[in-house]
């Protein structure tokens, strides 16, 4: 068990992906509006922010379809996240960078013994290629994403699973309030929150008073680095 600076107490550490460990989201912005701005079915940044950060693919599109009046059958729902899947790589090919502080903090907890997992919207084949150029694919015992989910947060399916599967990996038997959730959106916070999980919220995507719900709110991942072993 470690104990951070802001004394919570963590034996899992489950982290967000978009908008924790990298400034994905206005790449996958640019992917979606490649796709929808031809269907006039584009949207703001803003809209973006409020409405569809914290959706996986699935529901975004659904969503954009649904503001739009126009109906959506389930091979049409198909193509298009088959290919934002091949637009976003394409996008991220041109540069991304992790947040400050995020990648040493995941090496830091790695190190000192403590399971790591991610509960994300994002696709796999969003993912493991990032993890790959950051380094930290084998951080990480347990990947949880779109495709193991039928609902995306703020359901909690996400991060019950990545909780029930860091655990079973493990052979542990960790008390939730134990666990810690990593989030920067409303959607992610709540989804922790109702799988049971304490949750750090960093500011990289929202302002503090939009992250109220988390146990613990910081605009920086730096300032869990302060850590020590209980």
């Amino acid at each position: 068990m470690i104990l951070f600076s802001n004394g919570i107490r963590a034996e899992v550490v489950i982290f967000d992906f978009d908008g924790v460990i990298v400034d994905t989201e206005p790449l996958h912005y640019k992917s979606f509006q490649m796709l929808l701005e031809p269907l006039s079915l584009g949207f703001s940044w803003q809209d973006y922010v409020n409405t569809y950060m914290g959706f996986d693919d699935r529901d975004a599109f659904m969503a954009a379809f649904a503001a739009g009046g126009k109906k959506l059958d389930s091979d049409l729902l198909r193509s298009l996240i088959d290919q934002k899947a091949i637009l976003f790589q394409e996008v991220v090919s041109d540069g991304l960078s992790a947040y400050p502080g995020v990648i040493e903090l995941i090496h830091s907890l790695h190190s000192a013994g403590i399971p790591l997992a991610i509960s994300s919207g994002a696709l796999r084949s969003d993912i493991d290629p990032i993890l790959a150029v950051l380094g930290i694919e084998r951080c990480f015992d347990v990947i949880v994403t779109a495709d193991d989910v039928a609902k995306s947060k703020p359901d909690p399916e996400s991060y019950q699973l990545a909780f029930n599967k860091l655990c079973n990996f493990h052979g542990l038997s960790v008390p939730k309030s134990f666990a810690i959730a990593i989030e920067d959106t409303p959607a992610g916070i709540l989804s922790a929150r109702y799988a049971g999980l304490q949750v750090i919220a960093v500011t990289n995507s929202y302002p503090p008073e939009k992250l109220n719900d988390a146990s613990f709110v910081t605009d920086t991942l730096e300032s869990l680095m302060g850590f020590v072993s209980v």
